[in-house]
């Protein structure tokens, strides 16, 4: 219902007026109503007077120019509120039989029914726009002021007509399209609102998605240890439990802060959490790394991949050992995670976290920072997870370390 509200305010439709304001709402001021508008057909009333006291010539002829123009200003004012019916022909053939009409009564009475002129400059200030609006404003102005003079009804009275004629129909189009602007903003305003509101559940459901997939995986490996080693070496199989603990409190811990949207990830703990999870799953992991020192957000984003990528070698690979290799120029800077598996089976059904939720996941992580994301099968066996991000300049403490350093060993226990 909110969203029907937005679209019928930016296609300057007013809501009915028992949705406009609700027990407890904020009141805000709208566009004005075509009733707002009625009231200047007061501005008729001499004319009427005319008629009634039989001042005027041909009553009954007045009188019916009179009823046309009414109904015809009321027709036209409730249309202009319609973006739609407001921009249709109907309204401009509305709006040129009421020029007929007060060109036909000015000339034929002048006097007090010169007013209808401005009446006339106002419904199509209320239609038209830009320079259709200012073309009208100032024809009607000098056709105004021409027909008073004509009329010889006094010395400052036709350039007053004329002047009331231009200005009346300016104000009312100003007013109109800047009320119609404010709603636009506003319902612009809760279209953004409405789409932060999903950006965030989705960095949400992806960062959960990432932390439980990667905890969850590295919890049942080290409870299968736990369990293989019990009957041989109990005190290994306490270590593997005592992991399992760690472990858990340290998910509890990331998934506090994700849920607060603080948390930033660091490449070393996940490299570091990476060697534990693969050296429980009997796999062994290698890092050979180069290029100059990263920044934290880059950092972090590599971190995540670390994560995913050693969810799945160790769900699925069956692998024995794991590289992770990370380069780096000034511009940019590339890790590549290869293990030696099986790789994935082309005739078997798609395995959730291999080219689903996880790694899309991460690839419109990768995106908005301007990097990308591959996965493949190995060119023999394995599988094979490329990142590439943008180098971001360090803060003073990765500056603090030696840059162009390089190394290549196993990641110690």
């Amino acid at each position: 219902m909110a969203r029907n509200r937005a679209d019928a305010c930016a296609e300057g439709r007013p809501g009915p007026w028992w949705r406009r304001r609700r027990r407890g709402e904020e009141r805000r001021p709208g566009p004005p109503g075509p009733y707002a508008l009625l009231p200047w057909l007061l501005m008729g009333m001499g004319s009427f007077s005319n008629l009634f006291q039989g001042e005027a010539a041909n009553p009954w002829l007045g009188g019916l120019g009179l009823l046309a123009f009414n109904s015809l200003y009321i027709s036209v004012v409730f249309r202009s509120f319609d973006r739609r019916k407001r921009e249709s022909p109907v309204s401009y053939w509305l709006l040129a039989a009421m020029a007929a009409i007060t060109l036909a009564l000015a000339i034929g009475y002048g006097g007090s029914w010169l007013l209808f002129f401005p009446l006339l400059s106002l419904a199509c200030g209320s239609v038209l726009r830009n320079r259709q609006l200012a073309v009208c404003m100032l024809t009607l102005a000098a056709v105004a002021t021409f027909v008073a003079v004509w009329r010889g009804n006094g010395g400052s009275d036709p350039w007053t007509i004329g002047y009331g004629t231009f200005i009346s129909g300016a104000v009312t189009a100003a007013l109109l399209t800047l009320a119609e602007t404010v709603m636009e903003l506003r319902a612009t305003r809760q279209e953004l609102a409405r789409t932060a509101v999903e950006k965030e559940r989705l960095r949400f459901s992806r960062d959960l998605h990432d932390l439980l997939g990667h905890t969850l995986s590295v919890i049942v490996v080290k409870s299968e240890a736990a369990r293989r080693l019990a009957p041989r070496d109990m005190d290994a199989a306490l270590t593997q439990v005592a992991d399992i603990e760690s472990v858990g409190r340290q998910a509890l811990t990331e998934i506090r802060e994700a849920v607060t949207g603080y948390r930033e990830g660091s490449l070393a703990t996940e490299l570091d959490r990476a060697r534990s999870a693969l050296t429980a799953a009997g796999i062994e992991p290698v890092l050979r790394r180069s290029g100059p020192p990263l920044a934290p957000q880059t950092e972090a984003l590599l971190g995540w991949v670390v994560r995913e990528a050693v969810t799945n070698v160790v769900r699925h690979s069956h692998a024995t050992t794991c590289s992770f290799v990370l380069d780096g120029t000034a511009e940019r800077v590339r890790l590549t995670v290869t293990d030696d598996g099986r790789g994935p089976d082309p005739d078997a059904p798609a395995t959730p976290g291999i080219g689903g939720t996880g790694l899309a996941g991460l690839t419109e992580r990768l995106a908005a920072a301007g990097g990308s994301l591959r996965a493949s099968p190995g060119p023999e066996r394995g599988f094979v997870v490329t990142a590439q991000l943008p180098v971001d300049e360090p803060g003073p403490a990765d500056a603090a370390g030696t840059p162009g350093t390089a190394t290549s060993h196993t990641l110690g226990r």
